[in-house]
């Protein structure tokens, strides 16, 4: 891959990432949550599906959702269930007293291990076929065939997670700060709702995905 080709790439990881999406929605919910060193723990779940999802690319094993309608569906409505989960957990979330915000992030911790955040930021990537299906069209165009391609797979996996995690920190540490201002219940109700919507939203986009998208 040469640097020119390189550097179209590493423009479109950007762009990819900065678009709001269900791993955006995620990473602000845990920075809500949790604050942003605990909330990255999601984010390493939703570079560990990145990670997959490139690699399937990279099998050509990707084709399979496009030539499969039953494949490409049931992995779609599994990530509509999942991110609706998701919106029901947020819409029920309890509002917590910020001025004993230490205390209680600390049970929280307890309630919730690491491996849980990675598993549910895995998920809500690893569940998304548009993911595959968008990577699978757009990743080959950045191979040159001429050589070899496990290379230049490796080197697209590298920036477009370390792009992502950049963004993803982003997002997460934005909704870590707003933590400070949320001094009401009723303010804190309000967002985590609004964060449920942005589940149910996301949700709605996944359903309307078709392979033909």
């Amino acid at each position: 891959m040469s640097f020119e080709m390189w550097l179209a790439f590493f423009t479109a990881c950007w762009v990819i990432s900065i678009s709001p999406g269900a791993g955006a929605v995620a990473s602000m919910a845990s920075g809500l949550k949790y604050g942003f060193p605990y909330g990255y723990w999601n984010v390493i779940g939703l570079q560990s599906a990145l990670a997959l999802q490139i690699l399937i690319v990279a099998a050509g094993v990707g084709a399979v959702l496009v030539a499969s309608e039953l494949a490409f569906q049931l992995i779609k409505w599994f990530g509509v269930g999942y991110l609706v989960f998701l919106a029901w957990q947020q819409w029920r979330a309890v509002p917590t007293d910020m001025e004993a915000q230490t205390h209680q992030l600390e049970q929280q911790l307890q309630r919730e291990s690491p491996q849980k955040m990675i598993l549910k930021g895995f998920l809500v990537n690893i569940s998304n076929p548009k993911a595959i299906v968008f990577m699978l069209a757009v990743l080959p165009q950045f191979v040159d065939v001429t050589k070899s391609q496990l290379p230049q797979y490796s080197l697209m996996m590298v920036t477009m997670i370390a792009v992502d995690m950049i963004v993803m920190a982003g997002y997460t540490g934005l909704a870590a700060k707003v933590l400070r201002y949320l001094k009401s219940p009723r303010q804190q109700k309000i967002l985590n709702r609004s964060f449920a919507a942005m589940f149910v939203g996301a949700a709605s986009l996944l359903s309307l995905v078709n392979r033909s998208n």
